[in-house]
């Protein structure tokens, strides 16, 4: 934090504008050094970059940040030179000349949060806007940045914290004779705390959609049209069709958009018993896919097969993938019928039947598709984004106060509440960076890019 750093802050290649950004304690003598004054603050001021021999080495504009009230809450200085390598390149060395180093990626972010400019939260928020995929992942990375869901863990934490100085005070105090276990109050603030952490829950469920996408994975036996839906869906020949059964091999990757929701979409080798040993790694890796999905599109050949159900199909799909729930299946080569598409809903299933090939249904299909993995629309401004960091820690400590009011209600045990409520106020705590661990913050900030 003594250091001061520098980076380029605009994205390789050439450009009419380039951004060298500085920042730290140094930071107004290399300004001074670079253009020869001190340049009105947060004004932008069109001047010579000099050499130092004091020749010219570009002109552009400088904007200089006084701390507190800068990104880093550090000095910052801001370089917006013509925008070639060579030139960005000659400029950060000048810098770097004059007693600053290069800065690691994300270190620009990490001063933020370590100057307590942004939370933990605002700061993931930063790299999600600059990755977001969607108009609807820009707006929720827009609202965790202005803090919402920040307010939402903070107030969390308050209410969490009330608690526990109730209870610990009651249990300090015990000559007061009071018996503050049956008290109506404790029991119904766990029970509001609970509420409250399932419906942060549920909403940063959302968020992680919108950040990392649906993991889909298109499954079913050769020949099904696993292949000719992969490339309908995405409207590119990303996967070989041929009529040869087991053409799939391995596991073939695309990224489309429905509505904004980011799909990441897996085909699959073709499962049927084989010996080839090939085809045995690939089915063995469609499996593997299966458990880590979100959702399973199950192709079924409608001119082949007698069956719809999946569980007659695959006795062990229950086995194979974590939410039985979120499974479509998908009745294929209806063209060969002579049917219309139509959709129909089972109980632990839902049935498209369509034609990849003449793409009769794909409408139906990707409407379905973003219905069953429960993503809404953001028109009105709720949706935030998160990561799942954010939901294992919500999950611990929803655990936490679960096996809490447990302790209160079946054992009396307040010391043990009390613990409870500690551990799930540290898990809160860890989303916006209140209670962190060194490792964690490492992995976080190596994400970023150099130069934010």
């Amino acid at each position: 934090m003594n250091d001061t750093i520098a980076a380029i802050a605009t994205p390789p290649g050439r450009g009419g504008v380039g951004i060298v950004r500085v920042s730290g304690p140094n930071t107004k003598n290399i300004c001074l050094s670079i253009i020869g004054n001190i340049p009105t603050p947060r004004f932008a001021n069109y001047t010579t970059f000099k050499n130092a021999d004091q020749s010219q080495l570009d002109q552009g504009l400088c904007i200089f940040f006084i701390g507190p009230k800068s990104f880093t809450g550090e000095d910052v200085l801001e370089l917006h030179a013509h925008g070639g390598p060579v030139i960005l390149d000659m400029l950060l060395r000048r810098v770097l000349e004059l007693g600053a180093r290069i800065a690691r990626a994300g270190e620009f972010s990490e001063r933020a949060f370590l100057n307590n400019k942004m939370d933990l939260l605002q700061v993931e928020a930063v790299a999600e806007l600059i990755n977001a995929s969607s108009e609807q992942a820009v707006m929720a990375a827009t609202r965790s940045l202005q803090g919402d869901f920040s307010k939402l863990i903070n107030d969390l934490v308050e209410s969490l914290i009330r608690l526990r100085l109730y209870v610990e005070a009651a249990i300090d105090f015990p000559e007061e004779e009071i018996n503050f276990l049956a008290d109506a109050h404790i029991t119904d603030s766990l029970r509001a705390l609970l509420a409250q952490v399932i419906n942060i829950y549920a909403q940063a469920q959302q968020g992680v959609l919108l950040s990392e996408g649906v993991n889909a994975v298109i499954v079913g036996r050769p020949n099904a049209g696993k292949s000719t839906l992969l490339n309908t869906l995405t409207g590119e020949e990303t996967a070989i069709v041929t009529p040869i059964a087991g053409t799939t091999r391995d596991t073939i990757r695309a990224k489309i958009h429905i509505d904004g929701v980011l799909v990441n979409i897996v085909d699959t080798a073709g499962l049927r018993e084989t010996d080839d040993v090939v085809e045995q790694h690939g089915i063995a890796r469609a499996v593997q896919a299966m458990a880590l999905a979100d959702l399973i599109l199950l192709v079924v050949d409608a001119s082949s097969e007698e069956t719809t159900n999946p569980w007659v199909l695959y006795p062990d799909l229950k086995h194979q993938i974590k939410n039985i729930s979120k499974i479509i299946v998908i009745y294929n080569k209806i063209d060969q019928l002579g049917i219309e598409p139509y959709i129909k809903h089972h109980d632990n299933y839902i049935l498209v039947a369509i034609s990849a090939h003449q793409k009769f249904g794909i409408d139906i299909l990707r409407d379905q598709i973003k219905k069953i993995v429960g993503v809404t629309q953001c028109a009105d401004g709720s949706l935030f984004l998160a990561r799942r960091r954010h939901l294992d820690a919500l999950n611990r400590a929803r655990n936490s106060l679960e096996l809490g009011k447990q302790q209160l209600e079946y054992n009396a045990a307040g010391e043990l509440l009390a613990e409870e409520l500690k551990q799930a106020q540290q898990a809160l705590s860890e989303i916006t960076g209140q209670f962190t661990s060194d490792d964690l913050l490492g992995r976080i900030f190596s994400e970023f890019c150099i130069g934010k």
